[in-house]
């Protein structure tokens, strides 16, 4: 049986790329470290990781890495998600051969299909490995509660779900509502914006990006131990910055790594995003730098690289 343990918080980890688009591995190495070090419960390689501009040996570069320096000391997610089933499943054997403990998988857009695809397109994935996979659902490749529940009793495999589509909260409600003795295991996504309304729903985890692991962690901690009102009172303290962090993949990608900058986490030179992506303006690094600074975040200029 695949592992149905997964629960807590598991960001999605920026990779570092310098001016020229190329992995900053030393950097990747730190920031790996940095993120497991606040004791998150996984990580994830996936749309907040750019990976959809990794070529494909970059990809098992990048899992091998990734796998490498975790050093189990967290759970590895993987996105293996394409727009052939064929290739996802490609993708998925050799992330599971590579080390990954789960997969995360989207259904294809490129040519939208409809519920049974998307049934099919799953289940084929989850008969050619071993390992549990996250159904992905967002906003431009949604996974519908009722078709997230007809996946988990498919494939004893597909037993997770991300949500993403908004609203999520109602997505998480209908998604437990729904599931009956199916054993789907519910996270957000979504840069974790509703993690507390999530987990009041019935969600187990989120995965947001990988700037603020120590606060989800916190939060995290605080709510399993029934002190839900320090958990929240937590989690506002940050909602100007999550809200800066969540517009969107492209601007976001930036974003995230200028925030890992200015904590000390990253250099500046290794904090650029692969093309297409919608640069921010300076106006919007200087936002981001007084909400770090608000919040006791911004590393001293000694300590930023």
């Amino acid at each position: 049986m695949p592992d149905r343990s997964m629960t807590g918080v598991y960001p999605i980890l920026s990779i570092p790329f310098d001016v020229n688009g190329k992995i900053v591995w030393d950097d990747f190495e730190r920031l790996i470290e940095w993120t497991v070090g606040h004791g998150v419960h996984g990580v994830g390689v996936a749309m907040a990781s750019e990976i959809y501009k990794l070529t494909e040996s970059e990809r098992d570069e990048v899992t091998r890495f990734v796998v490498k320096h975790v050093r189990g000391r967290a759970k590895v997610v993987i996105n293996t998600g394409a727009e052939g089933t064929d290739v996802a499943i490609h993708y998925s054997k050799s992330a599971q051969g590579l080390g990954a403990d789960a997969l995360m998988i989207r259904p294809p857009t490129y040519v939208p299909s409809g519920g049974d695809e998307n049934v099919e397109y799953f289940r084929r994935i989850a008969e050619a490995v071993n390992i549990p996979i996250f159904l992905q659902d967002q906003s431009t490749a949604q996974v519908p509660p009722a078709l997230a529940v007809r996946c988990a009793r498919t494939h004893p495999n597909l037993c997770y779900v991300k949500v993403e589509s908004p609203p999520t909260s109602p997505r998480v409600a209908e998604s437990v509502k729904l599931r009956g003795d199916s054993g789907l295991i519910i996270f957000g996504g979504a840069g974790g914006a509703f993690f507390i309304e999530e987990l009041r729903r019935g969600a187990v985890g989120t995965m947001p990006g990988n700037t603020l692991p120590d606060m989800f962690v916190q939060v995290w901690n605080l709510w399993q131990s029934g002190k839900q009102d320090a958990a929240e009172r937590e989690f506002h303290k940050h909602q100007a910055l999550i809200r800066t962090l969540g517009q969107g993949l492209g601007l976001a990608n930036w974003v995230y790594k200028d925030v890992l900058v200015e904590r000390g986490v990253i250099k500046a030179s290794s904090a650029y995003a692969r093309h297409p992506s919608l640069k921010p303006d300076d106006d919007q690094r200087r936002e981001v730098v007084q909400l770090l600074e608000e919040l006791g975040l911004r590393a001293t200029a000694g300590a930023r690289r």
